[in-house]
């Protein structure tokens, strides 16, 4: 049975365009625990936005349902999603241009400063030294865990991911993948071992608890940091594609729904 939209939200359809956080849907039930409190927090950083939840797949609400209740509402689609890949290009798109309701897809929430910080605050908040000798830092880096994805693109953004938390942290990061690409984190820490970093810790680049984000922390040798959630620079990050997606893109059309 799908759910009405409840009262707050709908007396705000007719003039801001709706906010639609799309995960991708997970078994684990911590997910959609997960996703719910980011939104809770986008919401508290922007009263009176009407903030809605639409999953690709293995969760309720699914996206389709979602845009159906919006009806011809304006709506600004942001994927949980961390790089560009199928999802991003092909899934949500499509279900878009299906929906009734006058739609733009926001880019992936990565790679940004935004994530990065995210990064680093689980990092620390999983025993990550903020400040270390030069012995220390000579032998440590970071695995950057990533859901993967056989899409060129998206290797290229988790690349720049951890570029740009290599930069923070001051120490090597190289990414890797729970599927669908090379290296896996296991064979990413027999690569950083072989050049003499033997404390490695993984940073869990995944939007919520799952399959994937467990996998990847059980091949941690040292410390791995928790999945993303939500933090407040993710809500932060979340606002700021909404904002993008309205201030660089046409005023919305039906004919322009799916652009």
């Amino acid at each position: 049975m799908t759910a009405s939209i409840p009262p707050h939200e709908e007396s705000t359809l007719g003039s801001t365009p709706a906010l639609v956080l799309v995960a991708h849907g997970s078994r684990d039930p911590r997910a959609l625990n997960t996703v719910r409190a980011l939104m809770d927090r986008v919401r508290e950083l922007r009263p009176g936005l009407p903030v809605h939840l639409g999953h690709i797949e293995l969760n309720e609400p699914r996206l389709p349902d979602t845009l159906t209740r919006l009806g011809p509402a304006e709506a600004v689609l942001v994927p949980l999603l961390l790089s560009r890949g199928y999802h991003v290009k092909q899934d949500i798109p499509e279900l878009a241009a299906n929906a009734q309701a006058r739609t733009r897809v926001a880019p992936p929430l990565g790679p940004h400063p935004l994530l990065v910080e995210t990064l680093y605050d689980r990092l620390v908040e999983a025993g990550w030294r903020t400040r270390m000798d030069d012995r220390t830092r000579r032998a440590s880096a970071v695995v950057l865990a990533a859901a993967g994805s056989r899409d060129p693109d998206s290797k290229l953004d988790t690349t720049r991911t951890a570029h740009l938390l290599a930069a923070r942290l001051g120490v090597p990061v190289v990414p890797a993948y729970a599927s669908a690409a090379a290296p896996t984190v296991s064979e990413a820490v027999r690569a950083l071992a072989a050049r003499g970093h033997h404390r490695v810790a993984v940073a869990s680049c995944f939007t919520a608890p799952g399959r994937f984000a467990t996998q990847c922390a059980e091949a941690a040798p040292w410390i791995a940091s928790a999945p993303l959630g939500a933090h407040p620079a993710m809500a932060r990050l979340v606002l700021h594609r909404y904002d993008q997606t309205l201030e660089t893109r046409a005023p919305m059309e039906p004919e322009l729904a799916s652009a």
